[in-house]
This record gives structure tokens, sequence and C-alpha cells, in this order.
């Protein structure tokens, strides 16, 4: 049974894409979500990439369903704010999947989903109806589970992975994004795309608002909500940013014997007190 506090978070992550923009730095484990929390982000995304290299796989349905649902339960249990998970394309390519996926996705806690479009890293890509039906599957199956405000994130790889020709992408992901506002998405997240231009043109046809993910070399998060963008978030950012530390101070510790890396570490009392309760 979803309780009030789940129901209370999940019209919160709704509430967030009413104006503004939302910035979800994306997490991985506890202690990144935990961190996150506390740097005031007003919810936290997983990164799907992140949880499976944290516990030993690649990204790409790496992990199973089962696997990946006990990451997201640990990562809402570690926060009092608005969870949303990305589950990849829901664990199999029927309706059925996502629609078992999004169950367990409400049982663990969370009360958002990232759902895309494509069939396996690189594409291809399923149709737009047959993604509609798909995300038909997650929206009935939130509301069977007890949470039927579930912010459904319905994530298109048309610019992730070049699909198509480049002068037909626009208007592939607008048709999607209207398909998918219909099967009940409540937002359409567009990986790859960082165009200022693109990116406006988007956000005034969509009757979906739109999600963004950004990194170095991106416009900034205030270029991208004059255009009109609602949601950004990082990816894979975060994770790879401190995984790259950790190969930094490996690196120097067994070449140099210097420790000049971990400067600027967090505490470790600071660390380790987020999870005293």
């Amino acid at each position: 049974m979803v309780e009030k506090i789940q129901q209370g978070r999940a019209q919160s992550l709704r509430a967030l894409h009413d104006s503004g923009v939302l910035i979800l730095p994306n997490a991985w484990d506890a202690a990144s979500a935990a961190l996150i929390a506390q740097a005031g982000a007003q919810a936290i995304a997983t990164t799907s990439a992140g949880i499976a290299w944290s516990v030993g796989r690649p990204d790409g349905h790496g992990l199973t369903r089962a696997e990946m649902i006990e990451q997201v339960r640990r990562i809402v249990a570690a926060v009092d704010i608005p969870v949303t998970a990305d589950v990849e394309g829901g664990y199999g390519l029927g309706p059925d999947d996502v629609e078992a996926t999004v169950g367990a996705v409400v049982g663990a806690g969370a009360v958002g989903v990232n759902i895309e479009d494509s069939q396996a890293p690189g594409g291809p890509l399923f149709d737009a109806a047959a993604q509609a039906e798909r995300l038909r599957a997650g929206r009935a199956a939130a509301a069977r589970s007890g949470l039927p405000e579930l912010l459904i994130n319905a994530r298109t790889d048309v610019f992730l992975f070049n699909v198509g020709a480049p002068e037909g992408r626009l208007a592939d992901v607008l048709a999607r994004s209207s398909v998918y506002a219909e099967a009940g998405a409540d937002c359409l997240f567009v990986p790859g795309l960082i165009d200022l231009d693109v990116v406006a043109s988007l956000v005034k046809a969509s009757p979906l608002p739109i999600n963004v993910m950004v990194g170095p070399g991106a416009p900034t998060i205030a270029e991208f909500e004059s255009a009109g963008v609602r949601r950004v978030s990082v990816g894979t950012g975060i994770s790879q940013a401190a995984y790259s530390v950790a190969q930094r101070a490996a690196s120097e510790l067994l070449t140099k014997g210097t420790y000049t890396e971990l400067d600027g570490s967090l505490d470790f009392g600071g660390i380790n007190g987020m999870f005293s309760r």
C-alpha cells in the first residue's frame, strides 16, 4: 500500500515541473543521494549507469529488474525528498515488462520513473506506437499500485543515438512527444540535444515539458531555462567525476607516494553522520 508520505512526494515532484527549471544531480547510491540532498537538491534522480557501475555491471540492462529496484530502494531510504528512478527500457521489450518494472518502482518508494524508447544501447528505437503501448502499461501499473501521481519521464534517444537524417530529428521527437503525451507521459527527456535554438523550437511545439541532459561544453542552466526547459539532469556526469577522483588519487598514491588528490575531501564524521538514523 502506498503511504501518504509517498503520495505527497509524488505531488511535490509534479509541482516542481510547473514553472522554472528543476535541477537534478543524478545519484548512484545511498551516500551520493544523501550528499546531493544535503547540497540543496529538491529531488533526486538516479542514473542507471552509475548504479550498474557501482555493483560491477555495465549500463544497458546490465542489472536485472530486481537488482536495480533494490538499489533504488536504498536511495529512497537515504533521503527525505522525492526520488525518480532511471529504469532504462523497463527490463524487457514488452508492455508487461514495463508494467512489472513500474509496479516495483512504486513498491521501492520512488515517485517518478524514466522509461526510454531505445531497445538497446545505440538503438534501434521502438517506433512511437509501440513505445506508447509500453508507456500506457507503465501508467496503468502506477494506478494499480496506488500511485497514479507517479511522474513518467519519457526518454527518447533520437538525438543521443543520431537516429535518422539530422534534418528530420526534431520532427521525429515532436511526433513522439505527442504520442507519448497521449499515452500518459508527463515529461519528455531528450538526451543528446543541447543546441539552444533546436531546444527552444522543441519547447515551443511539444505538449510535454522538456528535460535535457547537460555536462561540460553545454549551455548553462540559466540559458536552458531561458529557452523554456523545465528539467535538467547530468546523467552519469557526477558519478564519472567521482570515479575519476578515485583513479587519480590511486595513481598518485601508487606512483608518487603523495596524497594531494585527497585534499578537500569531505569530513569522515560528516559523511558517517548522515546515516546515524
